[in-house]
Parts: structure tokens; sequence; C-alpha cells
């Protein structure tokens, strides 16, 4: 997965990153990206490496991206930079991190709902700038195609200032959007960054409501206090946790969020070479997961061998689940459920 954060100047963007990646000096130079990928943490992986001690224990990744600004007056008022839209545009998600402390420079007071609609405009106003130019190009060229039926609609609702993320679109127009890698359609999470004693307080309803009605998720978090604590040896960070009124850490919170966000769940693969957790959409059939691993079992598959995670744990692993009858084949059209423990059988 492929997180992008941005922000206006002054929001602490790449405080969160490092809050995030736990990353202490992350200094690059302007208009480059800074780049850290974490582990997905998942004790159900834990539990799986600790019955088969495989050569390899593999967990699913995040990398997250921080693109420094250019540079030039424009920085105190725009976020998209030409860097930072090419990363945006093949994000799986996107963070827009909104000041919620006094502007430590001039000392102006937060104003995050105002800062995530002005960031929400930049997203808006660069798809519609994609969708008019392609729009004008078919009509000069006479094209009468379905893509000539598609824009309008779009073009219509971006300039009523509304993300096409909130916009539903046909399964089979998906794939012809897709093309246009609209950064105004990917997933949003709003971060709140917030002053150290506000760590624990309740989400604001006003800034809640609003990122809701945009089809985003809202999450809060003290990114200089929790950088400070991401950077601690994981056993030391618990107590400082508790002392700031946090029940887990930033990266726990997000991953759990962007998870929910994204409709995502891990079905996972086990054995004495790899245990490992592979990422799908929720919904996903048994054939198309198989994919995720090798789009030959993909193409041969024949069926899955399941289990679910919980009669995994019950009856101790797939030999006693297998005795106890609790292990099960299930055909291409099986939709996968989290956790599943899964072997395909597949014909090259």
């Amino acid at each position: 997965m492929k997180v992008v954060i941005a922000g206006f100047p002054r929001a602490g963007k790449t405080t969160v990153f490092q809050s995030l990646t736990g990353l202490a000096d992350t200094t690059s130079a302007r208009g480059a990206a800074s780049r850290g990928l974490i582990r997905v943490p998942d004790e159900r992986v834990d539990h799986l490496s600790g019955i088969y001690s495989p050569k390899k224990t593999t967990y699913a990744t995040i990398t997250f991206v921080d693109v420094q600004p250019e540079g030039g007056a424009e920085e105190k008022t725009t976020v998209l930079s030409p860097a930072l839209t090419a990363e945006l545009r093949d994000a799986d998600l996107i963070v827009a991190v909104v000041r919620g402390f006094p502007d430590p420079f001039g000392g102006d007071a937060a104003e995050p709902e105002r800062e995530f609609e002005r960031f929400e405009e930049e997203l808006v106003l660069s798809d519609l700038a994609v969708l008019d130019r392609r729009l004008e190009r078919l009509r000069k060229e006479g094209n009468k195609g379905r893509e000539v039926q598609l824009l309008p609609p779009l073009v219509d609702w971006l300039g009523e200032g509304k993300p096409l993320r909130t916009m539903s679109v046909a399964p089979e127009d998906v794939k012809v959007l897709s093309g246009y890698q609209l950064v105004s359609r990917r997933p949003l999470l709003v971060v709140l960054n917030r002053p150290d004693e506000d760590a624990a307080s309740a989400l604001p309803e006003g800034l809640t409501r609003r990122v809701h009605e945009h089809g985003g998720e809202l999450l809060a978090m003290a990114g200089r206090l929790e950088r400070e604590i991401a950077e601690l040896p994981p056993e030391e960070q618990a107590p400082f946790l508790r002392d700031a009124g946090l029940e887990a850490s930033a990266r726990d919170r997000f991953v759990q969020t962007a998870y929910r966000l994204l409709d995502l769940v891990s079905f996972l693969t086990s054995g004495e070479d790899e245990c490992r957790a592979w990422t799908i959409t929720r919904g996903t059939s048994a054939q198309r997961a198989a994919g995720k691993i090798h789009s030959d079992i993909e193409k041969g598959f024949i069926r899955a061998e399941v289990i679910g995670w919980e009669d995994f744990v019950r009856y101790g692993g797939e030999a006693e689940c297998k005795k106890a009858g609790r292990s099960r084949l299930e055909g291409k059209e099986y939709v996968v459920q989290d956790g599943d423990v899964i072997h395909f059988r597949f014909n090259v």
C-alpha cells in the first residue's frame, strides 16, 4: 500500500510522517520525496510463525511518502506541486494533515475545517483541469465514444466543488477513469495534528462531519509527542502512551483506520518456507485472491483449502483442524474472509 502525506506548510506533515514510520531524520531536498516502509503489525502472523518456525516471515507493508515543498511564495498558499501531484496520482491513500495548534511562526489560530476545505479545493481543481482538457480534445476530434458521454457529468460534479470520491461511477466506467489517475477519487484520510495536551481529546464534531461528507475518515494525532514515542524501542512505548491517554501507537491507530477506510482484510498462508499476510479488498473471491500470490495460481486455480482463523487457534493448527473436520475446500467464487488460512490448489 502506498500512502502519500500532504498538507499546507507548518501543519506538521513531516512530523506525522516520522510518527508513523519511526524515522527520526528524513531531511531531503526541496521537491524530493522521503519514503518510509513499515510492517503492518499482525498477531496472526506472529502466531503462525511460532508454530511453523518458517525460513521467512512476511507481514503486509505500507510505504509512506512525504514530498518536501518546492519553495517559492506559492508554498504558503498551496499544497499541490508537480512532484506531489505525481505521487498522489498512484497513491492508494491520501493523508491530508491539518493544523490543530497555533501557527508556530505567526501565531495564527488553528482553522482545521478551513484548511481541509482548501486542500480539497486543490484536488478538485486539479482534476477539473485534467478532464476539461481531455473533453475539449475529444470534442475537437469529433469523438462520439463512451468517454464523451462519461466526462461531462464528472466535470459538472467537480465544478460544484465536490470531489469525485463522493460520486457513484458505474463499474464499467471505473477502468476508463483509472487511466486519468484523478486525485480527488483517491481515498482520503484526514489527520488532525494536535498539541501534546490534546492527544486524547475527542474528535471535533464539525470537522468530523465535514470530512465524512467528503467521503473521508478523520484521525487525530499529537504529532510531536507521538514522534518522540515512535522513536523509542517498542517495548518502552506503552507507559508513555498510557501517560498521554492513548490506547495505541500512532502507527497502530493509523493502520486500523486505513484498513477500515479502504475496506481491506488479510488472508494468511503458512508453512515451513514462509508464513505471510496478504492484503485484499473485502469481498475478493478466492481465485482473485490467489492472484495476489502469483498470476499462474489465479489462472490455474482448482480449489482453495480454507481454515478460518478462529478454528485454527481453537484446534491448535492445520493438522488438528483437518482431524476435526474444520478444514474445507472452496471454489473460485468463495469470498475470502479476514484471517482465513489458505492453501491454493492449482494446475500450471
